[in-house]
This record gives structure tokens, C-alpha cells and sequence, in this order.
């Protein structure tokens, strides 16, 4: 434990100080396509999996990297730990985030987060905010951008089931765009709202891409929930021996504890 806070203190102090700089030259970024400021900010999260990597001791796997869609399309995500807000970025296409407008006046880090060209809405105005999420979602899969949703909408503890909003299913059914389901067990390694991170390898599992063609909203959305929950369940080493290993990309086949 203590080896661990330590890891985790090194891990946090390089963040703070390289965060400051590296949000100063997003902003200078403004004048250039989405695309272009998307390359750039990428590379702080790139960087941020590489410490967690070398430092911390935190790897992870894909499982179901072969169902990744080859045209621009909504991903829908366990939401347990800040570790998934970077790991997507690296795992799917450029994408943009929807997300409460709030965060973008976070110093610094809300600075580079507003240029991804993200969809920031008002969590507490309903209507108007599917609204947004439709229109404003449209522009962003025309520029060839992924979507990436978290449904529960905040962390939720390993062994919890947060409620499914239903933003990310109206805007599939609403734009046609494939549903990419994802579940992961990321918070039993860095959970909610915790400074440590322990050492081991995430399990990553990218489900079957969903057509909502001929969905209503709610259909989608319970669908996508119930695979999310029992992929969880399934992936899930709460309360077993954590293990560390390496990014791979394997086929969807039963897990096994593994040691190096």
C-alpha cells in the first residue's frame, strides 16, 4: 500500500506540472481544424497512459477490438474511474465527448478539454439538451468523428449499477449511427474519487456494434445496458488477486487470472 501511494504521489505531482504548459499550447491551437487540435491534445492523454504505465504499473487489454466499426459511430461506456476518459482515446478513432458543460471551467485542464470540440450541455435542461445532443452530434459524425457517451453519466462504483440515461441511445436513434458498447473493470484498479492506482491490467471488452435502425430510444438504451452490466459481471476481478500484464488485442474468449 504504501509503495503504492508512493507510486501514485510521482504519478500525480509529473500531471500537475506537466498539465499547465501542455494546456497553454492546446490553446494556441485554436486557429486549426478540429482534427489538427484533436492530434495535439491527444498527446497529453497519450502521455498521461504512459506514465500510468511505467509508474503506477497500470496496463490493460482489449477484448473485441475486431467489432470497432470502420465509419464513425457512438460509443456507450461504463463509466467507474477517471482511467477510461484517457484509455478511449487511444482505443477508438478521433471523438468527441458529451459532457456537462462545467467541466470546461476547470483551470487548465478545462482549457484543452474545450478544444476537442466537444458537446458540453446543460444536464438540467431535458429537452433542450437532447436536443443538442442531436444536432450538435450530427455536425461532429459528418466531420468524421466517434461519439463517446458515458450513459450512467458520473463514476459509479465496481458492483453498482448507476442509472442509464438516455441521451446517447436518442441521438443513435434520432442520426442512425451504430452503437458501440463498452464494458470495463477499471475501477477496481483506480477507483472513484481515489488517489491510489494500483498495479495490474485493466480488461477492456468492445461489444458487437448495435444498429438502431427500427429502435425506440428506451429499447436501445435497455439493450445496451444489459450487455454493458453482464460484460462487467463477466470481466470483473473484484475481490480476486489483481495481475499485471500488457496491452493486447485477443479475441472474445473466456478470461482467465493470469500471472508475469
Amino acid at each position: 500500500m504504501i509503495l503504492d501511494t508512493l507510486r501514485a504521489t510521482i504519478y500525480t505531482l509529473l500531471q500537475i506540472i506537466i498539465t499547465p504548459p501542455y494546456a497553454l499550447i492546446t490553446l494556441f491551437c485554436f486557429p486549426l481544424s478540429p482534427h489538427h487540435r484533436y492530434k495535439v491534445t491527444y498527446g497529453w492523454t497519450r502521455l498521461m497512459l504512459f506514465l500510468l504505465k511505467v509508474i503506477c504499473g497500470l496496463h490493460y487489454r482489449v477484448i473485441g477490438a475486431e467489432n470497432i466499426p470502420d465509419q464513425p459511430s457512438i460509443v456507450l461506456s461504463k463509466h467507474q474511474s477517471a482511467w477510461e476518459t484517457l484509455a478511449l482515446q487511444q482505443i477508438f478513432p478521433p471523438q468527441v465527448w458529451v459532457l456537462k458543460k462545467e467541466l470546461l471551467r476547470i483551470p487548465f485542464f478545462g482549457w484543452g478539454l474545450a478544444m476537442t470540440n466537444p458537446i458540453a450541455i446543460d444536464r438540467s435542461s431535458g429537452k433542450a439538451a437532447l436536443q443538442q445532443i442531436v444536432e450538435q452530434g450530427r455536425e461532429r459524425l459528418e466531420q468524421n468523428f466517434w461519439i463517446v457517451i458515458f450513459p450512467e453519466g458520473t463514476r459509479i462504483s465496481p458492483g453498482k449499477t448507476g442509472k442509464y440515461h438516455i441521451g446517447g441511445a436518442w441521438l443513435a436513434t434520432h442520426t442512425g449511427a451504430l452503437v458501440v458498447p463498452v464494458a470495463h473493470n477499471a475501477g477496481e484498479f483506480w477507483g472513484k474519487n481515489s488517489f491510489v492506482k494500483y498495479p495490474g491490467k485493466i480488461t477492456v471488452s468492445i461489444g458487437k456494434p448495435i444498429d438502431p435502425t427500427g429502435m425506440e430510444p428506451g429499447e436501445l438504451n435497455e439493450r445496451v445496458k444489459a450487455w454493458i452490466e453482464a460484460e462487467v459481471s463477466r470481466i470483473s476481478c473484484f475481490g480476486k488477486k489483481r495481475y499485471d500484464g500488457q496491452f493486447v488485442s485477443i479475441p472474445n474468449e473466456p478470461l482467465k487470472d493470469t500471472e508475469k
